[in-house]
Formats: structure tokens, sequence, C-alpha cells
């Protein structure tokens, strides 16, 4: 399983993590988000994007371990990736049918959504 990643660029953005290589990923409230961190496995692909005025997803990250001692506040550490060579927007995710039934697209308030192998492929071009 591909997850996106949502951030507030201004709290936390992909140049930190490109700079910190590695961060932590927690602070998620939302009872379904929380399910998705929980579920997490080392090696799986990320996609990090940004909320707020950008609204695009704009890099790549893999997760190196989880921590899930703590139901309410799993600790999922992350590495960076790489930046997309173009971010891709919320209007592009919006008019792709691949995301037509994505959690992505229709609660838009989560800020963790799994992805499948195409919409991942959307994403990244990989």
């Amino acid at each position: 399983m591909d997850y996106l990643l949502k951030t507030e660029p201004s709290t936390y953005s992909f140049a930190d993590l490109q700079r910190e290589k590695t961060t932590v990923w927690d602070g998620v409230s939302n009872p379904v988000a929380l399910k998705y961190l929980r579920g997490m496995k080392p090696g799986e692909r990320l996609v990090v994007y940004h909320t707020g005025d950008e609204k695009s997803a704009v890099g790549t990250a893999s997760v190196v371990s989880v921590d899930t001692s703590d139901e309410k506040n799993p600790q999922v550490k992350i590495k960076v990736g790489n930046a997309l060579t173009k971010p891709v927007t919320l209007a592009e995710l919006k008019g792709s049918d691949i995301f037509s039934e994505s959690p992505l697209v229709r609660q838009g308030r989560l800020s963790v959504v799994p992805l499948n192998d195409r919409q991942y492929k959307f994403l990244t071009g990989e």
C-alpha cells in the first residue's frame, strides 16, 4: 500500500523533510487517518502533499519504521525521497478518473490517504 501525507507547508514542508532527511510523522488526530498510520509498513512509498495555498503533491518519501505502542499517537518515521519534477495540483487530481473514488477527493480533510499503484504512478510518474 502507498499513502499520501498532507501537511501545511508553513508548519512542516517537503523542504523541511529534505533538510532533515528523516522525521517522525505524528500530530494526526482523525481516527481514520490514525488507522492508516498504524497500518503502515517499513518500505512503503509515500507522497507528500502541501495543503493551504499550494494544494499540490510535491515530493516522495518512504516509511522507515512504525511504533504503535501508543494507539492514540503512532510514531511513523519517514525518510525523504525526491521532489516531484512538476507538482500535481488538486485540480489535476480531481480531473482524473483514477481519483474519483479516492478519500483524497471524497474526504478532503483526511490527512493520511491510501493510494493504489495507479494513483501513485499518476502523482510521481514512477
